[in-house]
């Protein structure tokens, strides 16, 4: 009798978790009683693609655009970061059929770049359809940053207008006083490549990558950008010891 019992048992167990599991993704009727779906399966496999209005706990997921394999003119501008990451750019412009022109203002901030013409003369000039800048460097400890650099960051990124670009990050030695947030508030995702928190070795002055160090931090971002830059273009790595000049390079000397 026993034996019975667990069987009938076992029965309405494993008719209960079909009806349950059946349920899940459409609704069923038994005995003339709808069973309605209890939208499980709908929640589980449903990924939204952005935030909305109506949902604001939506998670946003960000998809790179398709890799761009067309020939680039690359601009890249900054302060004398760019005295380390140029020779190592400059190889993958070469191995990758792009042009490399570099603009060096040492000692600038984004203020400086921000609150003149000097950009808007360098586009013109070179007409890249592809940017990197390198700033942030001369203001990792400014205090207030928010408040004194965001509207010349914006004014920045305003004259670079629709060229596609990345901020390359500066590469911390200390902890700054909000600038890669400030930078990270102003540049879309994609955009931006957040050096802070990454390894260098470093110059004699503490703060400058060496040469070599230099070499492996463009290597970094060249291996970021396929996957995680808005706007991938061809980045092919050139071999390790490569290292070469850019098209033409301009010094600016530091503002009195």
């Amino acid at each position: 009798m026993r034996k019975n019992y667990i069987g009938l048992w076992m029965l309405l167990a494993v008719s209960l978790a079909a009806v349950t599991l059946y349920s899940c993704f459409d609704p069923i009727e038994i005995f003339g009683i709808e069973l309605r779906s209890s939208g499980i399966a709908d929640r589980l496999t449903q990924v939204p693609d952005s935030v909305d209005d109506e949902n604001p706990d939506s998670i946003k997921r960000f998809i790179p655009a398709p890799l761009d394999t067309a020939s680039h003119n690359i601009l890249i501008f900054g302060d004398s970061m760019l005295e380390g990451l140029n020779p190592r750019l400059a190889a993958y412009a070469a191995e990758n059929g792009h042009k490399l022109n570099s603009v060096i203002w040492y000692s600038s901030t984004s203020e400086q770049w921000g609150s003149c013409d000097t950009l808007g003369v360098f586009l013109r000039r070179f007409k890249p359809t592809f940017i990197f800048i390198s700033l942030g460097g001369n203001e990792l400890f400014v205090k207030d940053i928010a408040q004194k650099r965001d509207k010349w960051v914006k004014s920045l990124l305003k004259q670079i207008g629709d060229i596609p670009y990345i901020w390359i990050g500066p590469p911390n030695w200390k902890p700054d006083t909000g600038i890669n947030d400030l930078i990270k508030a102003n540049v879309p995702e994609g955009q931006f490549f957040l050096s802070n928190g990454m390894h260098f070795d470093r110059a004699k002055d503490g703060a400058h990558p060496t040469r070599a160090s230099a070499a492996l931090w463009m290597d970094s971002i060249a291996r970021w950008m396929p996957n995680h830059a808005a706007h991938p273009i061809k980045m092919n790595k050139p071999a390790d010891n490569v290292s070469t000049r850019p098209q033409s390079v301009v010094v600016l000397q530091p503002q009195r």
